[in-house]
């Protein structure tokens, strides 16, 4: 998955100095705009504009960029209410407040009004301390949403910088004489903690894991990069990282729960020998990995809890022997753990599993063509949880 760069995002500092009290008014009749200006002549803060050309409203608001908006309901050439209708439809102006005056109270007016995404209703023109009042209070309303925005849209800047950290840290993909490697990563629509990756430990033993913090955001991606520069540089103290079930046994004492925030991970943790053909691997709360064989599939696990929670407990380790041409996988559990779309219920394990026995969609990789099967079943694009995805294919 490619980086992207990040977006600039606006600043909360930013949207603070353009805090001052823009009006647009839009009335057909400038006494009434002279008069409110009289209104607001000796308020401090507050910069006020006028326009008695309604047609030219949208084209106004976007350059001066109110922070309120005083429109009447009833003009020549322009039809106040349609003129609210489009002051919501332009994406930059959708926010701003919008207090449209009317020469009479009406019920069923305000009703279309308010409809149409007005924020107040005044029957032009009341005391000149409501009117300020009304003024300074739907315009302190909407600078602090855009104060909010710019902080939200900052933070998330940093999220997604985040996540593409993570992402540098993801192997490359090989093709060499004994494997051949692919693998597809998407991230939930919150920064998570999936992490994986595979190497040659020598020239006889190549090495597979993933795993899987609980939860989302920055502890839980902070937490999957620690456990991942462990592995990548093998500082478990007295673990030989050819034996899976040791692996695990030494994460679990170094990444005690209690010691971590309450934070655990899940985990898959494979080691292959060129020489004999064996694979041994073990697992600690994660999904099994499926081995694909001549179309048909069997699950690769150990009994064994979630990795951190609780210390000086062992992990036991497995083996099979690989077969030219097999294939297998290795998951999160969000690649299934969707509900469906059509029917009630989630996607479970096996369902996913037998999906892959299956060839390639035309046209793609196997891992593409189960990222497409998933997204179907859930009938939308985004993922609740990170998807993370290995096929390694033993030659």
């Amino acid at each position: 998955m490619e980086a992207q760069p990040a977006a600039a995002a606006p600043k909360p500092s930013d949207v603070a100095k353009q805090a001052a009290i823009k009006v647009l008014m839009v009335d057909d009749q400038a006494m009434v705009c002279e008069a409110v200006r009289r209104m607001l002549a000796e308020e401090e803060g507050i910069e006020f504009h006028s326009l008695t050309d309604p047609t030219k409203a949208i084209e106004t608001a976007m350059e001066i960029k109110p922070t309120v908006i005083l429109q009447d309901l009833v003009m020549p050439d322009v039809d106040g209410l349609t003129l609210v209708k489009f002051f919501r439809a332009k994406p930059e102006l959708k926010e701003v407040p919008m207090i449209v005056l009317s020469s009479k109270e009406e019920a069923e007016t305000k009703k279309k009004a308010f409809e149409l995404g007005a924020n107040d209703y005044m029957v032009k023109l009341p005391d000149p301390m409501e009117v300020i009042a009304r003024i300074r209070y739907h315009s302190k309303g909407y600078t602090n949403l855009l104060q909010r925005n710019a902080a939200q849209a900052a933070l998330q800047a940093e999220l997604d910088e985040a996540a593409r950290y993570v992402q540098s840290l993801f192997p490359e993909k090989i093709d060499e004489a004994v494997v051949k490697t692919d693998w597809v990563f998407i991230s939930s629509t919150d920064l998570a903690g999936d992490s994986f990756g595979y190497y040659w430990l020598d020239d006889d033993t190549f090495i597979i894991y993933l795993l899987d913090v609980c939860g989302h955001g920055v502890g839980a991606a902070l937490h999957s990069v620690s456990a991942l520069n462990v592995l990548r540089s093998r500082t478990l103290p007295g673990v030989d990282f050819k034996d899976p079930g040791a692996v695990l046994s030494g994460l679990n004492d170094a990444f005690d729960m209690d010691k971590h925030n309450q934070m655990y991970f899940t985990m898959w943790y494979g080691v292959y020998s060129k020489s004999t053909r064996q694979l041994k691997f073990a697992s600690g709360g994660h999904p099994p990995a499926v081995l694909v064989r001549d179309g048909s599939h069997q699950t690769l696990a150990t009994p064994g809890m979630v990795i951190g929670g609780m210390p000086g407990v062992p992990f036991p380790s497995d083996e099979v022997t690989l077969q030219p041409n097999d294939l297998l996988y290795v998951f999160s559990d969000g690649v299934y753990e969707v509900d469906y779309a059509d029917r009630e219920g989630m996607m479970t394990e096996e369902e996913f599993a037998v999906q892959l026995e299956k060839p390639a969609d035309a046209g793609q990789t196997k891992v593409d063509s189960m990222v497409a099967f998933v997204r179907k079943a859930q009938g939308k694009d985004a993922f609740e949880d990170d998807y993370s995805l290995m096929e390694i294919a033993f030659k």
